[in-house]
């Protein structure tokens, strides 16, 4: 099931009620603004938490499996919280061809469940750079783009950010 309830917490929506009520009032409750009233709430969420879908379909009135067809068709909404940082690696056809997949594993071996988000993107358009790994951070909404990867400058790169990830987490 797309919105399991081991994958929620009771108080989610106490805390951010209020954020969600006034995305709904800037959209005046019209389900055809449901992406763009979507958008913004994980704007400032950063994923949308299961009682927040359950929450405005209600307020809606859209039917619940109308609005989880909807968020889990599109790529950009998140059902789960994501990490400090998103690394993204590019499986477009020069990236795979070049090594993308070796990357990618070893990017997840070095990130043992960090609190770091890994993710398999799309073509990224810089396919010169093959094989190619965005990282988003996410507090900031920056991308960096780190190219002509090999396994080894992987795991260096991700040594570099979970070094930054663990100094704001100390701060």
């Amino acid at each position: 099931m797309l919105l399991a309830p081991q994958d929620s917490h009771p108080r989610v929506l106490e805390g951010v009620k209020h954020h969600v009520d006034e995305v709904l009032m800037k959209y005046g409750y019209d389900q055809s603004k449901l992406i763009a009233i979507f958008q913004e709430i994980q704007g400032r969420l950063r994923y949308l938490p299961r009682e927040v879908v359950e929450y405005v379909a209600q307020k809606l009135r859209v039917p619940l499996s109308e609005v989880v067809a909807t968020i889990t068709f599109y790529h950009q909404f998140r059902l789960t919280p994501i990490g400090e940082f998103v690394f993204q690696v590019c499986y477009g056809t020069a990236c795979y061809l070049r090594g993308a997949s070796e990357v990618y594993e070893a990017i997840r071996m070095a990130l043992r469940g960090e609190g770091i988000t890994l993710e398999k993107a799309r073509c990224f358009g810089c396919c010169s750079l093959a094989p190619v790994v965005m990282v988003v951070d996410t507090r900031i909404n920056e991308r960096y783009i780190h190219g002509k990867l090999s396994p080894q400058e992987a795991r260096k790169v991700v040594m570099r950010y979970l070094t930054e990830a663990q100094r704001r987490w100390d701060a």
